[in-house]
C-alpha cells in the first residue's frame, strides 16, 4: 500500500505539471530547474534515511514519510513564480526520497525472509499506483484546478496512512541488523568490494530514473507541446507508461527466476532504448504513446533489481547509496533536458533517455559476475 501510495502521489503532481508550468509562467529551462528541487530534496534526505531506518526502524521511518509526503503534496500548487514552486518541490523531494528509502530498505529485508527475488512486484505497485494517480488526474485535468486536486490528493493519502500504518508499526522488519546474501556478519558500512558493486548498481539505477524522471516531468509536455494532443491524452502517456511498466514489474519475480539477473538487465535496457526512440521521435501523438509503453515494459525491472542487490550487499546503508545515486538521475534529467528543449528540442533532448538506457544495459552486462544467477 505504501509503494502504490508513493506512485499515486507522484504521479498526481506529475500530470499537472504542465497546469502548474503556466501558472508559474515559466520557460521550459526554468522549469526545469524548479523541478531539480524535487530530486535535490530526495537525494538530499536519503542517506539521512538509511541511518534513521538503521536506528529507528524501516517500517516507522515509512509511516512518517508517508504523512509527510501526503501533506506536502498539495504545496506546488499554491505557488505563482519558478522560484516558489522549486522551494516548496525541495520539501516534496525530501519527504518523497525518504519514503523511497524507507520502503525499500522494509522490502529488501522481505525479499530476504521470502527468499524469492520478489522485489519487482512490490515496484509494480507503485507503477500500479502511478497509473492510477495519472488516469485520475487525466479525467480531472480540464475541470479540476490543480490546487483543488492536490489538496484532494492530501486527503487521500493521509487516509491510507491512517489505515496502513498502524498495520505496518504492529510488524518489526524481520531483520534489524540486515547482512549481505551469504554473509555471517552485517554490513554496518560499505567497504571494499562491496562499495564498488552498489557503486555499480547505483549507476544502473541512475540510468533507469532519468528515464522515468524524463517521462514523468516531460512526458505530457511532449505530447501536448510537440505533438499537440489535447490535455487528457497527454496526461495519459504517464499513464500508459505506468500500466506498463506495472505489467512488466508483476512478470519480473518470473522473469528473474528463468532469466536470471543479467538478461533482465541487458533487455530491459534493449527494450527501453527503442521504445523511447519511438517516443521522442514518432511524428504522432498515438506512436509516441505506443513508444512510451515499450520503454515502461523495458525500464520495468532495472530500478527493482539495482536497488535490491545493493540492499542485500549492506542493508538500509546499500539502498540509500544506489537510492541515492538513482535519484541523481532524476537530479541530473529535469534541467538537462529543459536545457536542451530550449537549444535543440524537446523531443531531441527525451532521446537521452534512450541512450542512458543503453548504458544500462552494458552496465548490467558488466555486472554479470556480481550476479547470482
Amino acid at each position: 500500500m505504501f509503494f502504490a501510495l508513493d506512485g499515486f502521489l507522484f504521479a498526481g503532481w506529475v500530470v499537472r505539471i504542465p497546469a502548474i508550468k503556466h501558472q508559474t509562467g515559466a520557460s521550459a529551462s526554468t522549469l526545469g530547474l524548479a523541478l531539480l528541487g524535487v530530486s535535490a530534496g530526495a537525494v538530499i534526505t536519503m542517506m539521512l534515511t538509511g541511518r534513521l531506518c538503521r536506528r529507528y526502524g524501516s517500517h516507522a521511518v515509512t509511516v512518517v514519510c508517508g504523512v509527510l509526503l501526503s501533506l506536502s503534496i498539495a504545496l506546488p500548487a499554491q505557488t505563482h513564480s519558478a522560484l516558489s514552486l522549486g522551494l516548496v518541490l525541495l520539501v516534496f523531494g525530501a519527504a518523497y526520497g525518504g519514503m523511497n528509502v524507507a520502503m525499500n530498505s522494509a522490502a529488501v529485508d522481505l525479499v530476504a525472509a521470502l527468499r524469492r527475488p520478489v522485489m519487482p512486484g512490490f515496484h509494480a505497485a507503485f507503477s500500479l499506483g502511478g497509473m492510477i494517480g495519472a488516469g485520475l488526474g487525466g479525467l480531472v485535468a480540464g475541470g479540476l484546478s490543480p490546487a483543488l486536486h492536490l489538496f484532494f490528493l492530501t486527503g487521500i493519502g493521509l487516509v491510507v496512512t491512517a489505515l496502513a500504518g498502524p498495520v505496518l508499526l504492529q510488524h518489526p522488519p524481520h531483520r534489524a541488523d540486515p547482512a549481505p546474501a551469504g554473509a555471517g556478519k552485517p554490513a554496518e558500512r560499505l567497504t571494499g568490494r562491496a562499495r564498488k558493486v552498489v557503486l555499480l548498481f547505483g549507476v544502473i539505477a541512475l540510468c533507469t530514473a532519468y528515464g522515468e524522471g524524463a517521462l514523468a516531468d516531460w512526458g505530457a509536455l511532449h505530447l501536448e507541446q510537440d505533438l499537440h494532443a489535447r490535455p487528457g491524452v497527454a496526461a495519459a502517456g504517464y499513464s500508459l507508461f505506468a500500466l506498463a511498466m506495472t505489467a512488466g514489474r508483476l512478470s519480473g519475480t518470473t522473469l528473474l527466476e528463468r532469466l536470471g539477473q543479467t538478461r533482465t538487465l541487458v533487455a530491459g535496457g534493449v527494450t527501453a532504448g527503442a521504445g523511447m526512440l519511438l517516443g521522442s521521435l514518432a511524428p504522432t501523438a498515438w506512436l509516441a504513446l505506443l513508444g512510451f509503453a515499450v520503454t515502461g515494459l523495458g525500464l520495468a525491472n532495472i530500478f527493482p533489481v539495482a536497488v535490491g542487490r545493493a540492499g542485500e550487499l549492506a542493508g538500509p546503508s546499500g539502498v540509500a547509496a544506489a537510492s541515492t545515486l538513482g535519484y541523481g538521475g532524476m537530479l541530473l534529467g529535469p534541467p538537462a533536458i529543459g536545457f536542451l528543449a530550449d537549444w535543440f528540442s524537446l523531443p531531441v533532448a527525451l532521446t537521452t533517455v534512450a541512450v542512458l538506457a543503453g548504458a544500462a544495459a552494458a552496465l548490467g552486462y558488466g555486472a554479470r559476475k556480481t550476479a547470482h544467477t
